[in-house]
């Protein structure tokens, strides 16, 4: 509530966050309303006491004084501010294992933007900071607005084993935070979120009860990449930025950037990832010693997780305001890259975002997608759950779109796609595998392509992913080529396109029939293969009258008047194909 300093005993909450140089929290989530908030309101100390701490209404000091005027004991009086099952319940030598329960009663979720929109934040002028600190908002409501209707469910009956939706939205306290905990003082924009345990059940009375906590933790992933795809959009849509994907790992998932930012400021401004990723290394090696193979997505988590808590830092003592901290920055960027490079930020940002724009073209194919996105999870898990597929899905919108806006409920529609084409079920739990037959139709000796790719410990687990994922694509690809071919009647003769483009195309009506036949039917592989000889036979042909012209060219004299030719003989015309007098079917030369 302090940021990273200590408040002196006695000293008011809201002095104490002047002095920090931190904004005040402030009360977000639908639930707010069951409670007496309003979204926005300042958190105070006793409400973040009540709510956070004890698990009781935020208002419960003027509810208690009410009741104890109508004549309430206190018991009774403190027993109807409680929302739900009061902590002391815990604490009851009656309960089993009374001495192991520790009244749990929030979740602290943190969302930090990449690593230069913090840089943009902190260097260019206030307007662009501002946009920023907008882009944040909209971002973080947006996300705790779909944990809340989409995700979080209250445990029910007996022992918590049943889940519901919660009747109301969730009741979450945010602080604003502004620089990292690095030696030395660095940008780092990001948001703490405290999310009450506390929510309303699905019933008539509107009794409280607590969220279910491993409902919530399974969809961390899945809520983290959608703030990314949600904050990249609206700082597009509002600064007219592009992203594009930068590796900080090699042989690892790519994180998206702004384009145009120097690449140099973002080591100056990741000090506290060097010295994360420095110890990393030592425990990586360590872990490949013992165990004699490079560590896997789980085991690369937790060796991240010891190498952060092994470089913490303590917290800083000095404070200081956020127009201190910028002048800061700026001053320290300037004397290391040059007050060129820093002033020029947003320029070389759009310059970027227009080259980015140009040879991009930002348009998802929901089939390709889905065999990204089940190639890509197979490979880094095996078996998966619906909510891996979804934050592979958002991943995946973020690396096509760069930016741009999504079609709402494209992520799901992905997701959907998957499961019911490229999937099926597998042990308990709605635990789910990539179905082989499903990705390589017709063709038995590839549906084992994807295992190797597993079993190779060479290649790091999501280059592995990545190539699952091109050979899944290419072949999507090959089998769209075949059905276009094949869902043209077997031709007789071969048509040379014209030298003008200027001409009408025949229409084709039955096009979309004769492909779906065709897709019945499989690819006439003897049929392509003519096609194959008789377009060599054309061309050896057009060479033949090539050379006869440059022949009569030379010769001297009259050049000899041809000979009309005999008419070809009559061909059947192709299905769904318009005639045009005196050219052939398809409009060119035969």
């Amino acid at each position: 509530m302090v940021g990273d300093g200590h408040r002196a005993a006695g000293k008011p909450l809201r002095a104490a966050q002047d002095e920090a140089g931190v904004p005040p929290g402030i009360w977000k989530g639908r639930g707010l309303a069951a409670v007496g908030l309003v979204a926005g309101d300042v958190v105070n100390e006793r409400q973040a006491e009540l709510l956070l701490g004890e698990g009781r209404h935020p208002d419960a000091d003027r509810i208690e004084r009410e009741l104890l005027a109508q004549g309430k004991s206190p018991a009774q009086a403190r027993r109807a501010t409680v929302l739900g099952r009061p902590i002391e319940h815990n604490r009851s030598p009656k309960t089993d294992k009374a001495k192991e329960r520790i009244p749990w009663l929030g979740m602290h979720l943190v969302f930090r933007p990449p690593p230069t929109a913090h840089i943009a934040w902190a260097l260019m002028d206030d307007e662009v900071r501002r946009v920023l600190e907008l882009c944040q908002d909209i971002s973080v409501d947006k996300t705790l607005e779909w944990l809340g209707e989409s995700v979080a469910q209250i445990r029910w009956g007996s022992g918590g084993k049943r889940r519901r939706p919660i009747r109301d939205g969730l009741i979450v306290a945010v602080f604003r935070h502004y620089e990292s905990r690095a030696a030395e003082s660095k940008p780092l924009l990001h948001d703490h979120a405290l999310v009450s345990i506390r929510a309303r059940r699905p019933d008539d009375k509107g009794t409280w009860g607590n969220l279910s906590a491993d409902t919530l933790l399974a969809h961390i992933v899945a809520a983290d990449t959608l703030y990314t795809l949600f904050f990249m959009e609206e700082v597009s849509a509002r600064l007219g930025w592009a992203w594009e994907p930068r590796e900080v790992t090699p042989g690892r998932r790519p994180v998206m950037e702004i384009s145009g930012i120097d690449q140099r400021l973002i080591g100056w401004q990741s000090t506290r990832r060097q010295q994360i990723e420095d110890a990393l290394s030592v425990l990586t090696a360590d872990y490949e010693e013992e165990h004699g193979h490079a560590p896997g997505e789980r085991a690369g988590y937790a060796l991240a997780c010891q190498a952060a808590d092994r470089t913490r830092p303590p917290k800083h003592k000095e404070l200081r305001s956020l127009s201190e901290l910028r002048e800061g920055w700026r001053e320290s960027a300037v004397r290391r890259f040059g007050a060129d490079t820093i002033d020029r930020l947003a320029q070389r940002a759009r310059a970027a975002a227009a080259a980015v724009w140009a040879r991009v073209r930002p348009v998802v194919d929901v089939v390709l997608a889905a065999v990204d996105v089940v190639a890509v999870v197979y490979v880094m898990r095996g078996a998966f759950k619906r909510h891996h597929l979804l934050a592979e899905a958002r991943r995946y919108l973020s690396y096509v779109l760069r930016g741009r806006p999504h079609q709402p409920g494209l992520d799901e529609q992905i997701v959907q796609t998957v499961v019911d084409d490229y999937t099926r079920p597998v042990g308990r739990g709605r635990m789910m595998t990539a179905d082989l037959r499903a990705l390589y139709p017709r063709d038995t000796e590839d549906q084992a392509v994807l295992r190797p790719l597993t079993r190779k410990r060479t290649a790091p687990l999501y280059e592995r992913a990545r190539l699952a994922a091109g050979a899944l694509t290419a072949r999507v690809h090959a089998v769209r080529r075949s059905d276009r071919l094949g869902s043209r009647a077997r031709p007789h003769s071969v048509a040379v396109p014209g030298a003008s483009r200027s001409r009408p195309r025949p229409s084709r009506p039955d096009r979309k029939a004769d492909r779906g036949q065709e897709q019945k039917q499989g690819t006439d592989v003897a049929a392509l293969e003519q096609t194959r000889r008789t377009i060599e036979a054309a061309a050896k042909m057009a060479a033949k009258l090539q050379d006869g012209v440059r022949e009569r060219a030379v010769a001297p004299g009259p050049a000899p008047q041809p000979t009309p030719a005999a008419s070809p003989p009559s061909h059947t015309q192709q299905p769904g194909v318009q005639q045009t007098p005196g050219r052939t079917p398809t409009g060119g030369v035969a």
